[in-house]
């Protein structure tokens, strides 16, 4: 979602006049667009900040503005410990960047900008073009979170659950596919919450988008498990275009840790969606989150947590040690250890990896179908995803950005593919 916001926040200052520099030292602003999921996210914009401050020592000082969902947890805090940032803009109020730079620029005045003003955001953003054209570009639906897990600092950065107008992502996708977007990932802090005025859902917004001629493919994250309604699962069997990969974070798999993360569902539930999702597509695969070492985690807990993953068979996943999040519940519980927390999470990385080794591996010597993204940097050599969202590096002199294509794969590791066999391009149904 970051990556969408960045990209808006240049469409909204190309108004004014600023262009992209790759060059440091030529910038007249920086703008550093946060996240406050990861751990030290706060210190890590200070860090930067210096490394800005140690570069122009002896030249103009640049604009320098934080946004994002460090900025509004920190909000005048930034200001008051690092004078050297002049303008702090929260993720629902960065629609307004342009304004507020012209505004700095003739009244050399700190600014805090933080309020949740999401509806005038998306209305605004509406009017202004997204100048998108990779083969694979985002569209953010809804933004937000009322589930309020207790490790989670999302609803205090983003807000309440909000989902754009139907009409105004529907807009932006033909927008993008006119400019030679082929595939389009909806996203969402719950995108599967997405409901507007109550007759809009994430179901009605894909049926529309797989009648787009010229996409190819459709994909959408993340997910809450407690939003994976039927007629969301229906669009895995009925819309060809749907890439058959789900992100579907759990955390873990003790019921009795997901109570205490307040995730309002149990494995037994998780299990049930995924069965739904085997019966809709036999071939969709399922990805997930984890978070190993949770405040009260036992190691019957974790091992619930192994017996789910080996259950379910992900294709991959992100796996993390809880780290604390100011504000939020969680963060007033006592950790657990760390040494066996850093233990834990070391056998489930490894379970995780053989798994995704395993599946790799059923490609090899079989063809499958790649939509190719870019070329690589110093190789004659392109890049591309599996419908299920696999990298795959291959050989291709005759094919052009944007191109399905099929390709056998000749070789694999963990993370990606590999192809060295001539290309044939993939007919439009």
């Amino acid at each position: 979602m970051n990556e969408y916001d960045s990209n808006r926040i240049y469409d909204i200052v190309s108004l004014i006049g600023y262009t992209k520099t790759l060059v440091k030292k030529e910038a007249d602003c920086f703008v550093l667009n946060t996240c406050h999921i990861r751990e030290k996210a706060t210190e890590k914009v200070y860090d930067e900040i210096g490394r800005i401050r140690k570069d122009f020592k002896n030249l103009k000082k640049p604009l320098v503005v934080v946004s994002g969902c460090v900025a509004q947890a920190e909000s005048n805090e930034m200001i008051k410990r690092e004078p050297y940032i002049d303008m702090v803009i929260g993720p629902q109020s960065y629609h307004k960047i342009g304004d507020l730079i012209l505004d700095y620029e003739r009244k050399k005045k700190k600014i805090n900008e933080t309020e949740f003003d999401v509806i005038n955001k998306f209305d605004l953003l509406e009017k202004i073009s997204n100048s998108q054209n990779k083969t694979s570009s985002y569209i953010t639906i809804q933004e937000g979170c009322d589930k309020f897990c207790n490790f989670c600092v999302v609803p205090y950065t983003r807000g309440p659950e909000y989902s754009r107008s139907f009409s105004q992502v529907i807009n932006e996708a033909k927008n993008l596919v006119s400019n030679g977007v082929k595939e389009i990932i909806l996203l969402g802090q719950n995108v599967n919450a997405y409901n507007f005025n109550n007759k809009y859902k994430l179901s009605s917004l894909i049926i529309a988008l797989n009648n787009i001629t010229e996409l190819k493919r459709i994909r959408f994250t993340t997910s809450h498990p407690k939003d994976m309604t039927d007629d969301l699962i229906e669009c895995f069997t009925n819309c060809e275009k749907l890439m058959p990969l789900l992100h579907l974070p759990i955390q873990s798999g003790s019921n009795k840790v997901l109570k205490l993360m307040n995730r309002k569902h149990d494995r037994e539930y998780y299990f049930s969606i995924i069965e739904k999702l085997k019966k809709a597509n036999e071939n969709i695969k399922i990805s997930s989150d984890f978070i190993v070492g949770y405040p009260g985690e036992t190691e019957k807990d974790f091992q619930d947590t192994v017996d789910l993953v080996e259950k379910v068979g992900f294709l991959n996943s992100y796996s993390f040690i809880f780290s604390p999040r100011p504000g939020t519940p969680s963060a007033k519980k006592e950790l657990n250890n760390i040494e066996e927390n850093i233990k834990r999470l070391k056998i489930l990385q490894n379970i995780l990896e053989n798994f995704q080794y395993k599946n790799n591996k059923k490609y090899l010597s079989k063809n499958c179908e790649v939509l190719i993204e870019n070329k690589l940097e110093k190789e004659e050599k392109y890049f591309g995803r599996t419908k299920t969202m696999i990298p795959v590096i291959l050989d291709a002199d005759d094919s052009k950005i944007g191109e399905l294509v099929k390709v056998k794969i000749t070789s694999c590791n963990k993370k990606n593919l590999f192809s060295s066999h001539k290309i044939n391009k993939v007919k439009a149904a």
